[in-house]
């Protein structure tokens, strides 16, 4: 009988195959309705892990301090904002990757500013970093042409350019998911809530939501833009739509923290979470669980976001002139609590 393969695991649980090596090497990375549904597969095609060649492609076992053939490289792990849960998560996803293949990870950020994200990427070519990492303020073709001349390989999260290699989540899918479930509990004036400067993936997630809600009938979201995506900008969200008329009875906040906000302040001025106004978050950081009324969202995979990139980084470093981009695609899932 031919023995099952990663990749039927994989498509049996509806995952990519970068999720099933997590589960296998690093379940912690994996959210536990994720870990079920993989274990599920694997028992059900009895998969059995082959490590001899695992063993292979890996080479030898590695020791502390020592690193086969490769020499420990350091790889700049570049974020937006490293305040914001999520870009933590990514960051130690990456760093995790890193670091199981003897590599170090280097922490930046950016705090929105594509000038400090241009010296952060001016500071890793002067140290002579293997790659970088990095979540996008204002990177330029013409940057990224330079990492390269530099010698650094260039990993984009949560972005996508054809010629450059990529780790995102579907987003446009998390914003679908998230009004069909606004939809399903019988909600039909939607809102959505978002914050500037608004990246790339949260534009997604407002089209993948507004096009849902338009093809069931309904009319298209309006969008209550704070100035940035915070818990006290959520606050200031809930005081506008208490002003709307009529006012809407579903929220779809852009992250968490935005959602957070919004229902500390609608418990606190008496709004009843969900039976007045139902929200849904994205992101699912652990603060989502303990909101004034446990938050339902939509969870991406932010850890395992983090470790495709460094993958990517790394095949990349090793492949050389051999090396073809490619991009790696995870799918978000909704987590139901209490706020909708």
């Amino acid at each position: 009988m031919p023995q099952t393969s990663i990749r039927e695991v994989a498509r049996r649980a509806g995952v990519s195959v970068g999720t099933v090596s997590n589960v296998l090497n690093r379940p912690d990375l994996v959210a536990e309705a994720t870990r079920d549904r993989v274990r599920a597969a694997i028992e059900e095609l009895g998969f059995v892990r082959n490590e001899s060649a695992r063993r292979l492609r890996r080479g030898p076992e590695r020791t502390a301090g020592e690193f086969g053939d490769q020499p420990r490289r350091a790889f700049g792990v570049v974020v937006e904002d490293l305040t914001n849960p999520y870009a933590t998560d990514v960051a130690r996803g990456a760093e995790a990757a890193l670091n199981a293949a003897g590599h170090d990870a280097l922490w930046l950020s950016s705090d929105y500013s594509a000038a400090k994200e241009r010296r952060s990427l001016e500071l890793l070519e002067e140290q002579r970093a293997a790659g970088v990492l990095i979540i996008p303020v204002g990177l330029s073709a013409r940057d990224i042409s330079g990492l390269r001349t530099a010698g650094l390989s260039v990993v984009l999260i949560d972005r996508h350019t054809p010629d450059v290699c990529s780790a995102q989540v579907h987003h446009v899918a998390g914003g679908e998911i998230a009004a069909a479930h606004l939809l399903g509990i019988g909600r039909e004036r939607i809102a959505f809530v978002t914050g500037v400067p608004e990246p790339e993936p949260c534009v997604e997630r407002r089209d993948g939501a507004a096009r849902t809600i338009v093809e069931a009938g309904f009319a298209k979201p309006p969008m209550l833009v704070q100035d940035a995506m915070s818990p006290t900008e959520g606050q200031a969200a809930a005081h506008q739509l208490l002003t709307m008329v009529p006012r809407p009875d579903g929220v779809f906040c852009a992250n968490d923290l935005l959602a957070i906000g919004l229902i500390n302040e609608l418990t606190r001025l008496g709004v009843r979470v969900p039976e007045d106004i139902a929200v849904i978050g994205y992101d699912d950081i652990e603060l989502a669980a303990s909101a004034a009324v446990p938050l339902t969202t939509v969870r991406q995979p932010r850890r395992e976001l983090g470790w495709e990139a460094a993958e990517l980084a790394m095949a990349e470093m090793g492949e050389g002139k051999s090396h073809q981009h490619r991009q790696v695609v995870l799918r978000p899932e909704l987590v139901i609590r209490e706020s909708a």
